[in-house]
């Protein structure tokens, strides 16, 4: 793999957290800063990943164990990194990305007990020296998060885990707080407004623009 040249920034946190929504928020405000920027997401961002993407995140939530799901996730990522992140790295375009190596650390880690050691592991294989350069975490209390989700007509698999294992997805995003300096943590329960500030304010405070 070729060293990248872009930014890459990824938004990592809970179901129901507004991530999504300020992720694509971003994206269309550095476009207006004639920015070269791409929005992908994970699992998914190319086509053979989407695949994937449909078996893991459609059917029954205990369809298989943690380790299988990791594989798929990596699987996912191989591609994903391959034929979308690093060709727009390399070409000097910015990425933002919904979910990466954190949330498999998260969902697969802390809630599926899956060892650390071993996913970190097989990141390594399948990142190599890709590693974002801001990862934007968003912090809420996970009752209140789960009942943004509840109103959802359509539930992905992820979201119909019980709250035992939102809690521990929780629990490992919190505790990343100052343990990188890759990681911003927001407020999730503040204004779209507000926490769409907040990171405005980190980027230009980063000097990425």
């Amino acid at each position: 793999m070729n060293k990248k040249k872009g930014f890459f920034i990824t938004f990592e946190g809970c179901e129901g957290t507004g991530k999504s929504t300020q992720s694509k928020k971003l994206y269309e405000y550095l476009k207006t800063k004639n920015n070269k920027i791409i929005y992908t997401r994970e699992p998914g961002g190319c086509k053979e990943a989407e695949q994937i993407r449909k078996i893991l995140v459609n059917g029954h939530v205990n369809k298989w164990d943690g380790i299988t799901e990791s594989l798929l996730h990596n699987a996912a990522r191989k591609i994903h990194l391959e034929k979308t992140i690093i060709p727009a790295l390399n070409n000097n375009n910015w990425v933002i990305c919904d979910r990466f190596i954190d949330s498999t650390n998260a969902y697969q880690g802390a809630g599926q007990g899956v060892p650390i050691d071993f996913l970190k592991n097989l990141s390594n294989i399948v990142c190599q020296d890709i590693r974002p350069d801001l990862t934007i975490v968003f912090d809420m209390d996970i009752e209140k998060s789960l009942n943004r989700i509840n109103t959802r007509m359509d539930k992905n698999r992820y979201e119909k885990f019980d709250i035992n294992f939102h809690k521990k997805i929780n629990q490992y995003f919190k505790s990343l707080k100052n343990k990188n300096k890759r990681y911003f943590f927001v407020d999730a329960d503040d204004t779209i407004n507000n926490i769409f500030n907040k990171i405005i304010k980190e980027i230009h405070k980063r000097k990425m623009i």
